[in-house]
């Protein structure tokens, strides 16, 4: 009975096999340097996003004295106003 290889007349050998090996090996090393740089650009747009988040939150919290502050000096002026035309003035 004879014996057919599966790939025919292809032989590979220990010597492919490692070459083929060590080419993945790099592709690899490669891909994590990108997922490491890729993490750190990640982590830098994500501070920069707190510190956008940090900054809206404290002009929405500075921004309500304006319109007080201008209800005051509107109700400020109607009593002088009125303080004035009661004088007669």
């Amino acid at each position: 009975m004879t014996t057919t290889e599966p790939l025919g007349s292809v032989t590979i050998g220990a010597r492919e096999v490692y070459n083929e090996l060590r080419t993945v090996s790099g592709k690899v090393d490669q891909l994590g340097n990108k997922i490491d740089a890729v993490t750190i650009a990640h982590e830098d747009i994500r501070s920069d996003h707190l510190d956008h988040e940090t900054r809206i939150r404290a002009l929405e919290r500075n921004r309500w004295p304006l319109p007080s502050l201008a209800a005051l000096i509107a109700l400020a002026s109607l009593i002088l106003a009125v303080i004035t035309f009661a004088r007669g003035g």
